[in-house]
């Protein structure tokens, strides 16, 4: 008994070189199918789109095109390879299988890419390190991190060594040939990963290394616009997307601003619970007001009439109707609190006009107390919207204490009408939230406007 257990021990040493074997197939097949993708990305430059999919859609794809998968009771196919033209007329010789690539797309099979994960990290890594070591890199040498970190980057998106290996590449060669073929790649990863944050921040680096080699780059923006828009489209709720085009609106001419201004507005009614597109809405308004040259942009035509208070009193009204349409939308009360703050540091006629405030705050009150008074309903809304309507008036009265310094908070709204009807609105409505508006604006300052209703 004691002898025949040691057969197992050999028996395992015997499997030893067998799973060594297995481990050499696969990786010599990783490596076999990343030279055939690399070889597709070079041949076809132009790719816009990708996607991994399963074996069956693959096939599906390849019945399509007129190709089909490969008999394999064919001795002549027995390879799994198969000659396909390139969109340049070029052959690429690739597993199809694995790969369809036609009309600049390009799908991967998912049953593949543990290999190609593999593959591509283990000569990424070793290219990189040559790379970065050399005193004097070669051309080559810059050739392969290029080419093995792309292929890498279109698999693990998120590695931001690879992205940062590029940089370097670009930084050390700065030419416009390179920093488009950034633009096209990570245009080409967020085609399928939008909501990749590191692809989005190699973006914007990308784009400012553009901004540096050529300086007037309007026809880059436009065509910028275009691409966040489309993903804007498709995928909802995407923070980074909307952060990005926030982002280059600094790079916008006047009249580009003003359009894009214009033109979000209808996606905004559609999409009133984002607060990302009224965060570009905010930031697109500031960056019109700020202008430095926005006065010698004002031409004829419908730009010459869209002075700075025209254009908030617009968004103001508009803002006001959304929210009478959508009720309980906290997206659209933070709008408007920026409105109001946008209205009180640039638009009044004099920050400290007593009467401009208070005509303001009276009409806000009045809109207020609509809301208060708003029958309960069956999901809770008008509740949830008064509550927000609230919040947003003691908002706006902690932004006018700062904005009257010099004088008692009482004093821009001692002539307010409703102030007693709108506590007892409160009292009904909300009695647990009291305490934390009092909290919030200060026990003197809620003294000073609802103890002389007693």
């Amino acid at each position: 008994m004691i002898e025949e257990s040691s057969s197992p021990g050999s028996a395992s040493s015997g499997a030893f070189p067998f799973s060594s074997t297995m481990a050499s197939v696969e990786c010599k097949r990783g490596l076999d199918l990343l030279a055939q993708l690399e070889q597709i990305l070079e041949e076809d430059d132009l790719i816009d789109e990708l996607g991994f999919v399963h074996p069956t859609q693959l096939a599906e794809l390849n019945a399509n095109s007129g190709f089909g998968l490969l008999d394999l009771s064919n001795e002549a196919q027995s390879a799994d390879r198969a000659m396909r033209e390139g969109t340049d007329g070029r052959s690429i010789l690739y597993d199809e299988t694995v790969f369809w690539n036609r009309d600049h797309k390009l799908a991967i099979s998912t049953t593949e890419l543990p290999l190609l994960v593999v593959a591509a990290k283990k000569l990424f890594f070793d290219s990189y390190k040559k790379y970065k070591f050399s005193k004097n890199p070669e051309h080559d040498l810059q050739d392969d991190v290029l080419r093995h970190s792309k292929s890498f980057l279109l698999i693990c998106s998120d590695n931001g060594t690879a992205w940062n290996s590029r940089k370097l590449v670009i930084s050390r060669n700065l030419c416009l040939s390179l920093v488009m073929d950034e633009l096209r790649l990570s245009a080409l990863i967020l085609s399928y990963s939008p909501k990749s944050e590191n692809s989005w921040s190699h973006r914007r680096w990308t784009i400012k290394q553009f901004h540096r080699a050529c300086g007037d780059f309007s026809d880059v923006v436009a065509k910028e616009s275009e691409l966040v828009k489309r993903i804007e489209e498709r995928t909802k709720m995407n923070y980074r997307a909307w952060n990005h085009h926030s982002w280059f609106v600094s790079y916008m001419t006047w009249r580009q601003m003003f359009n894009e201004f214009n033109i979000s507005r209808k996606w905004a009614e559609l999409n009133v619970a984002d607060n990302s597109c009224f965060q570009l809405r905010r930031k697109l308004l500031l960056s019109i007001f700020y202008y430095e040259s926005k006065d010698q942009c004002r031409d004829d035509g419908p730009v010459a009439e869209s002075d700075d208070y025209t254009m908030w009193q617009n968004e103001f009204d508009w803002n006001h109707r959304l929210i009478q349409c959508y009720i309980g939308r906290e997206a659209l009360w933070v709008h408007r609190r920026f409105l109001s703050q946008f209205w009180l540091n640039h638009l009044s006629s004099d920050p400290h006009s007593i009467p401009d405030v208070a005509d303001f705050l009276q009409k806000e009150l009045e809109l207020i107390i609509s809301f208060l008074s708003s029958p309960e309903d069956e999901f809770d809304a008008n509740r949830t919207q008064g509550q927000l309507a609230a919040s947003y008036f003691f908002w706006v009265l902690k932004v006018l204490k700062y904005s009257f310094p010099n004088g008692p908070l009482v004093k821009p709204w001692r002539n307010l009408s409703g102030l007693g009807l709108f506590m007892e609105l409160l009292e009904s409505s909300s009695p647990r939230r009291i305490l934390l508006w009092r909290s919030f604006l200060g026990r003197q300052s809620w003294d000073e406007l609802f103890n002389s209703l007693d």
